[in-house]
């Protein structure tokens, strides 16, 4: 079942839920698709008035700072070890190039790399554990994590959220062409966003490639 269909069988409650506890999980360092359920929630809000967009970008916002404040937790104390096991349980996402790559960017970035790597699949997942690992000072990291989540958190529900109301508006008055407008500008949006962040973290999955 895709996943907006099957987000719409469940209370509005259990959607906040989900969103916090997938991200936060995600963040902690477990390979979850937290963005696609960010996206099918603000994308289902805008069409359904029993979730709040904004109790939903808190409750994304909240999962990914906490859990990534776990991961880094988890990190500092587990040390490379912890990534050597990772790498044992989810070889395709904790190779050791993977892991090399991230830390490359880490050690030339520093907490930017937590800041816009949230906004790169890769090390949305890597940042927390990896910035524990490297002893990144926990002030620099809670800075980065607090304003990273808020942006990527929050701004992608905002984003998701209005195209879904534009689109819907104009595609009573324009049919089909208001939704691929509507459509365009959010991919647009989002890719400007991800296209800053790759900038600023030297392209992990190439190195690692």
């Amino acid at each position: 079942m895709h996943v907006q269909e099957w987000l719409e069988t469940v209370p509005a409650v259990a959607v906040y839920a989900l969103v916090g506890l997938v991200i936060g999980l995600e963040s902690l360092g477990i390979p979850l698709p937290g963005e696609i359920i960010l996206v099918s929630s603000a994308l289902l809000a805008s069409q359904h008035g029993d979730i709040d967009p904004v109790v939903l970008g808190a409750c994304a916002t909240a999962g990914a700072i906490i859990g990534d404040s776990i991961g880094y937790a988890i990190g500092r104390k587990g040390g490379r070890p912890l990534l050597a096991w990772l790498g044992a349980k989810f070889p395709r996402h904790f190779s050791e190039g993977h892991v090399a790559a991230a830390e490359r960017s880490f050690t030339k970035w520093g907490m930017w790399a937590v800041f816009f790597g949230r906004f790169v699949a890769l090390l949305r997942i890597f940042a927390g554990p990896l910035a524990g690992v490297l002893r990144m000072p926990y002030w620099k990291f809670l800075i980065a994590n607090v304003l990273g989540g808020i942006v990527w958190a929050g701004g992608t529900t905002a984003v998701i959220y209005y195209v879904g109301i534009v689109a819907e508006s104009w595609l009573k008055r324009f049919s089909w062409l208001g939704l691929v407008l509507a459509v365009l500008i959010g991919v647009t949006s989002m890719l400007v966003l991800k296209r800053k962040a790759k900038k600023a973290v030297p392209e992990p999955a190439v190195a690692a490639d």
